[in-house]
């Protein structure tokens, strides 16, 4: 489980085929205490385990094994050797919850269709797919490449969200541009309310 509150911006240090599947290499500073293998690390919003990682003075080097499936289904596809990628570790039992409740499974890709500046802030419309606008309500919790933000307004099959200036700076949305796609998870207690009351697709 995490919270969507992002720690640090990791780096891409390698993308690579395997007879597995795929092996991602990121490197990282604040993530790198404490963590080892086996542990799990939000990638862009999706849910990793540590399968091998390397220290160094200036923190490490995690590895991770993605499925086919996981390929497919995310953004992680698209990233190359120094791109930013957004790190957080699973939330401890103890610690704050300083989102909302982010379980680290990409319901859908979302596509950036306008992605502005306005004064300090920036402004961001994503087109989102069935499987994720269903679950959208005003004011409420949506989860964009893991970091927890919330929906300003709804039209349609699209949400606007604004980005303050600290959030641009410490995650991958200032690489983002339009046409680019992201990583989303609709709010799981909204999920879960629908299943209740029969709202959930079959």
């Amino acid at each position: 489980m995490f919270t969507g509150i992002v720690e640090e911006l990791g780096i891409v240090q390698r993308v690579a085929s395997t007879k597995a599947g795929i092996r991602l290499a990121v490197r990282a500073r604040l993530c790198a205490p404490g963590t080892k293998v086996g542990d799990s690390i939000a990638v862009n919003g999706c849910c990793l385990t540590v399968a091998g990682l390397t220290r160094s003075r200036a923190g490490a080097v995690f590895r991770f094994d993605l499925l086919q499936e996981t390929w497919d289904r995310t953004n992680l596809r698209s990233v190359k050797p120094g791109a930013g990628v957004n790190l957080e570790r699973s939330l401890a039992v103890n610690g704050r919850l300083g989102g909302h409740f982010v379980s680290g499974h990409v319901d859908g890709l979302g596509e950036i269709i306008r992605w502005e500046c306005h004064g300090a802030d920036h402004v961001l419309d994503v087109k989102a797919p069935d499987e994720v606008s269903r679950y959208l309500v005003f004011k409420g919790s949506v989860a964009v490449d893991g970091i927890s933000l919330t929906v300003a307004s709804i039209r349609k099959k699209q949400f606007k969200i604004w980005i303050i200036p600290h959030t641009f700076e410490v995650t991958a949305l200032k690489e983002r541009k339009v046409g680019d796609f992201v990583n989303l998870e609709a709010d799981l207690l909204g999920k879960y309310v629908a299943k209740f009351l029969g709202k959930e697709p079959r």
